[in-house]
């Protein structure tokens, strides 16, 4: 081949290859021009697959508060570890550091790891303190992150844990009002648009997408000082007579409200690691019982509702005993011929069952029912028993007689304390309520409606305050410095089996003070006290009285029993001036 043969053949290679090259520089060009102009979004969206997030920013749910606007139930924030276990596989030999950091076993950890590995997300610890997390955070490794949540405190404890409830781990309620008002209390979560590098560490925050919306904070009806002396009296009294379990309702006369509900056995919602079940229950208004003779203020009421009664009317209860079928009711004593006040001061089943059964045979039924036994209270409390109240076409002379003295229906806690409280309001029944009310306002007429004539009600007062005097059988109920009436009541608990316990009982006192301005209604239930000690006016008397003066000076009542010294000497100096 000739030297300008071959010079040809390369001249005509190297223009092939330039050629070649050419279009693939236009090839090139014409790819990124159409990616940058025509395909830009696509490009831009694939980019930001791999680097923008979108992180949920958590919302602070609303606070607890008692009347007084002290905190029950506060969110504080804290930071939970999560990691990526793909990632965090490769790093074994700081797992027993983290594990320290932890405070979990090495062993524990591996096996939480290598189990979990093929999945991008697992939970190392829920809930740590920032510090605590931080020494985590600081060791930077790959695929271990943080995450802000909120962790639910509760600073009265176990004082106020039956009514506030408590959450579980992700804030859910769980029980009481955190249950009854989660929607209310729980917060809208917002978002926020983040840069995030290979190992999934946030680089740089891009903006807002949406507000977290905080939930709204609720307030209680309850005094947190109320609170803690009722319970403080409560849980004394159940550990000095053994007693199974008590509790105690104190309600504002004038609103219906709800001033403090205690119960016993209780328990630690920040700290629920033995979790006895029954003691997460609110026994005040789940729990039923017969109210024995605390019923029988209203069945001498529905008597002298009806006209055939006055308070000064004479019943014959000799002698201590009358047979209705072929029950023999007794009383402690006889008593003779009595007058309709006696009946209630000396706690007489025989008056009571007289009084009863000179009515329709349905008419202490459906005046017990007026008063709202047998039917919810209407706090929307989780849980709340509506109790038991027969209603019957037709009524045996025996089923009317055991229920005017407390037996045949069951009540709540609350229950008896809302009836009291109507006897204190002048027969005006108030809704019931956990929540604070707004008094700027007049109280819509729904919630007030006149169950029990005034004239009766205040009858009422007098007998009651009889109950405490010297020859009543509460003289224990007694608060210094104040008229105090009420009536106590010693039910046989009823057997597993049917029929009732030779020797269990339920101590009750249910009272109202101060008698000549009633403010206050409060109930207590002692649960099968031990010993020989188990009457209402010897256990829940007592109970009452104290509770009753520390609620009285919390509320600022002004007393209305002046001493007798006192008012010696004020007799004294006025007739020496």
């Amino acid at each position: 081949m000739s030297e300008h043969t071959q010079e040809k053949d390369y001249a005509w290679r190297f223009y092939l290859v330039v050629v070649v090259m050419l279009c693939a520089a236009f090839a090139v060009s014409g790819r990124v021009v159409y990616l940058y102009v025509v395909d830009k979004d696509f490009l831009q969206h694939q980019g930001d697959k791999r680097v923008l997030r979108t992180e949920i920013i958590p919302a602070h749910r609303g606070i607890i508060k008692d009347r007084n606007n002290e905190p029950l139930a506060v969110s504080t924030p804290v930071t939970t570890i999560w990691a990526n276990p793909k990632q965090l596989v490769s790093m074994q030999e700081k797992w027993p550091l983290l594990a320290k950091h932890l405070d979990t076993s090495e062993t524990r950890l591996r096996n939480r790891i290598l189990s979990n590995q093929s999945k991008q997300f697992i939970y190392l610890r829920r809930h740590m303190t920032p510090q605590r997390a931080n020494k985590i955070l600081k060791m930077k490794l790959p695929g271990v992150h943080g995450l802000t949540e909120y962790r639910r405190y509760y600073p009265a404890g176990e004082v106020a844990a039956h009514v506030v409830g408590f959450t579980n781990i992700d804030e859910k309620g769980q029980e009481g009002i955190e249950l009854a008002y989660d929607k209310v209390l729980n917060g809208k979560p917002g978002k926020k648009r983040v840069i995030k590098d290979l190992h999934g560490r946030v680089v740089k925050d891009i903006g807002l997408i949406k507000n977290a919306e905080p939930g709204q904070d609720i307030t209680l009806s309850i005094d947190l000082r109320a609170q803690y002396l009722a319970y403080r009296e409560l849980l004394t009294a159940v550990k000095e007579y053994k007693a199974a379990a008590g509790s105690a309702v104190a309600i504002d006369i004038e609103t219906g409200e709800v001033l403090a509900m205690v119960n016993q056995p209780s328990y630690n919602p920040n700290n629920r690691s033995r979790k006895d079940v029954a003691n997460f229950r609110n026994r005040a208004v789940t729990d039923l019982f017969e109210p024995g003779s605390t019923i029988k203020p209203f069945t001498v009421s529905a008597a002298l509702e009806s006209g055939r009664w006055k308070p000064d009317s004479l019943v014959n209860t000799a002698p201590g005993f009358v047979k209705v079928g072929r029950k023999r009711i007794r009383d402690m004593a006889n008593y003779g011929v009595i007058d309709v006040g006696t009946i209630i001061s000396k706690s007489s089943n025989v008056g009571v069952t007289k009084l009863a059964l000179s009515l329709d045979p349905g008419a202490v039924s459906e005046y017990f029912s007026r008063l709202g036994f047998g039917q919810p209270t209407g706090i929307g409390f989780p849980g709340e028993s509506a109790g038991y109240m027969p209603v019957k076409d037709r009524w045996r002379p025996i089923e009317v007689a055991t229920l005017s003295y407390g037996y045949g229906l069951s009540v709540t806690a609350l229950q008896l304390a809302q009836a009291y409280a109507v006897l204190g309001n002048g027969g005006i029944k108030h809704q019931t309520t956990l929540l604070k009310r707004d008094l700027s306002g007049n109280f819509d007429d729904e919630y007030l409606i006149q169950v029990m004539d005034e004239t009766v009600a205040r009858d009422l007062l007098v007998m009651l305050e009889k109950v405490t005097g010297d020859k009543g059988t509460a003289r224990r109920a007694k608060v210094p410095g104040y008229r105090v009436g009420g009536k106590t009541g010693t039910v046989h608990k009823v057997s597993a089996g049917g029929g009732y316990e030779d020797h269990k009982y339920t101590a009750l006192f249910a009272g109202i003070a101060p008698i000549n301005n009633p403010r206050i209604a409060l109930v207590i239930v002692v649960d099968d006290p031990k010993g020989d000690r188990y009457y209402g006016g010897q256990v829940a008397a007592p109970i009452f009285s104290r509770i009753m003066a520390g609620l009285l000076r919390v509320k600022q009542v002004v007393p209305d029993r002046v001493p007798e010294q006192w008012a010696k000497a004020s007799h004294i100096k006025a007739a020496s001036s």
